[in-house]
This record gives structure tokens, sequence and C-alpha cells, in this order.
């Protein structure tokens, strides 16, 4: 609590904002954008926590306003190498903590999942062709 000298000064005590999941990470940098564009610096595998177990496949992004950040790249295999363009939005993911970011397949230098047939907007693959 501050004291009523501290008031008098006017240090009054300012909020801390809370960085949030998804696009309202994105806000709380200071963004209004609901993507962004950045450039893959390095592609990694992360370890869920428990009672899961996999590797999830994330990339460590430099954005276009010079932050870096990690985003999960959703699908079952991906073509992203370093220096690679990608798209990332908002959308957290859940056995990973700290990754509020996904990239967006299908978009740049990330590919569509190959053979997708369920879900495919999501994942950025095109409708296959039917005779």
């Amino acid at each position: 609590m501050t004291t009523i000298n501290q008031l008098s000064k006017k240090n009054i005590r300012k909020r801390k904002t809370r960085i949030t999941a998804g696009s309202k990470f994105l806000k709380n940098q200071g963004l209004i954008n609901p993507q962004l564009k950045g450039v893959c610096i390095r592609v990694l595998t992360r370890k869920p926590k428990k009672p899961n177990s996999a590797q999830r496949k994330i990339a460590k992004v430099k954005l276009t306003n010079g932050l870096i950040v990690d985003a999960f790249i959703p699908g079952e295999g991906h073509s992203l190498q370093e220096h690679g363009i990608v798209l990332i939005r908002g959308g957290r993911v859940k056995d990973l903590p700290g990754i509020k970011l996904k990239c967006v397949r299908g978009k740049y230098d990330l590919a569509g999942v190959i053979g997708r047939k369920t879900s495919r907007s999501k994942y950025g693959t095109k409708k296959p062709k039917t005779k």
C-alpha cells in the first residue's frame, strides 16, 4: 500500500500488463495486427508437459517489429528451415508452456500439410481434385 507521503509526491504505482495467449500477446506488444510476418531463426522440438509425450515442433521467429518469439508449427511434417519466411498468428498450445503463437500453414515458406482431408483450411491444404 502506498503511504500518504508517496501519494503526495504523485508517485502512484502503475499496474503491470499481463501477457495472455495469442493475438492478445501481440496486442500487449503494442500491435493491433492479427498476424505478423517473421524470419525463422531456428527450428527445434520441445517435449510437452505431463501426461503427454511427443516431440512438438516449434520455430524461433524474429518478427518484423524486432521481437524474437517461439511459434508452434501445426500439422504433421513440415519443410521449414532457417531463414524461411513465416506468418504467425495467435493461439496457445495447451501442453507447451510459454508457447502462445502458431505458424500459419500454406503461407510464404511454410507449405500446407500434404494429404490432409479434414480441417484443410487450418493446415493450408487445397481441395483435392475429383474426376
